[in-house]
Order: C-alpha cells, then structure tokens, then sequence
C-alpha cells in the first residue's frame, strides 16, 4: 500500500514492504562504503542488516524507498530513539531523549538519482509519519559533514542544534540537527 506521493521523473515514494529490503539494503550499504566512507560498522548500522526488525515492525518507526521502476534508489526512515551518549554529547542526548524522539536517519539517494527532489519528498513524508503516528515531540538527526551535499541539504531545511567541529577536542565532527514537527494532520510546516 502506497504510503507517499508519486515524485516528479516517474519515481514513487511509498512505505518499504519485505520485498524492498534487498534493494534498501543495498542502496545503504552503497552510501555507508561510497558516501561515508565508514564501511560497515556494526554498532553504527546494525539496523541495516535488520531493516525488518528495526523499521518494518516496531509501530513507531518506519522506512521509506523511493523507486524508479522496480529498483529501490533511496531509503529514509524514523527511529524510535534519540541520540546516545556517548558517542553523542551528553546535552544532545538529554534534549531528544528516547520515546519522544522521532530520529530521522538512512535517507540515502543513489548518486544517479540525485537532484530530483527525492530526499526532501522523503523527509517531508517521514514528518507526516511522525506527526501521525503520535507521541513524539521532536524530529531529530545528525550528518556527517564530509559526505558531499549532506550539510547543505539539512541546512536548508533544519536548525543546527549542536556543530561537533566547534566543540574542544572536534568531538566525532557530527552535526546535529532538528527539524520542525509537522501537524498531526499530516501538512507540513514551511521549509520542510
């Protein structure tokens, strides 16, 4: 059943289904060794390898893909949980404490799908998740600086909640973000 909007350039934003996991587990193990450069690292993306365990079945959480035909070319999805400390500072962690924070995370577009207008559809569809779902009272994430157009994009559409570069030491070099909760009936508020 289609959860999002078709997008412009025949692509089809919905909510992931058993048969969609190969392919958003590709597309986010591509990003972990393209993009971010990490490689797998299992207490960082564990959720990968149980997409269905950490999205498809808990009621509060969920995954999106974006697909192009039958190819999934990008993933988005919300967590249940805010950040931890460590690795995360201490008042990041206080600020979007766990049960009430919607964590934005693995939104991830293929580099040739790119510039379409595909990760904003999916955050604004993950709000809409959020604010519908209920129970949560902010809309959290955070972004590795170095992956090429991630600052930019979140910037454009989030407020900077904590720079770890500017902290002493540079901490892990992470920026956290919020954005803004969309109204329970699923419109979402400006710059989303």
């Amino acid at each position: 059943m289609p959860y999002g909007p078709a997008v412009a350039g025949g692509y089809v934003l919905r909510t992931a289904t058993a048969q969609d996991i190969g392919g958003a587990r590709a597309v986010m193990l591509d990003t972990v060794y393209h993009d971010l450069r990490s490689g797998y690292v299992p207490r960082w993306h564990a959720d990968i390898i149980d997409l269905e365990g950490s999205y498809l079945l808990p009621p509060r959480c969920t995954l999106l893909v974006a697909l192009h035909g039958d190819e999934v070319v990008a993933t988005g999805a919300v967590r249940d949980r805010g950040p931890q400390a460590p690795p995360n500072p201490q008042w990041v962690a206080d600020r979007f404490p766990s049960g009430t924070t919607a964590q934005l995370c693995r939104v991830y577009v293929r580099p040739g799908h790119r510039r379409h207008g595909l990760a904003r559809a999916l955050v604004r569809e993950l709000g809409a998740f959020a604010a519908t779902v209920g129970g949560y009272t902010s809309l959290y994430l955070h972004t590795d600086p170095a992956v090429p157009g991630a600052e930019p994009f979140w910037r454009s559409m989030a407020h900077e909640v904590c720079d770890e570069r500017r902290l002493p030491g540079g901490g892990q070099g992470i920026v956290h973000f919020e954005l803004p909760m969309p109204v329970a009936d699923g419109r979402a508020v400006p710059n989303i």
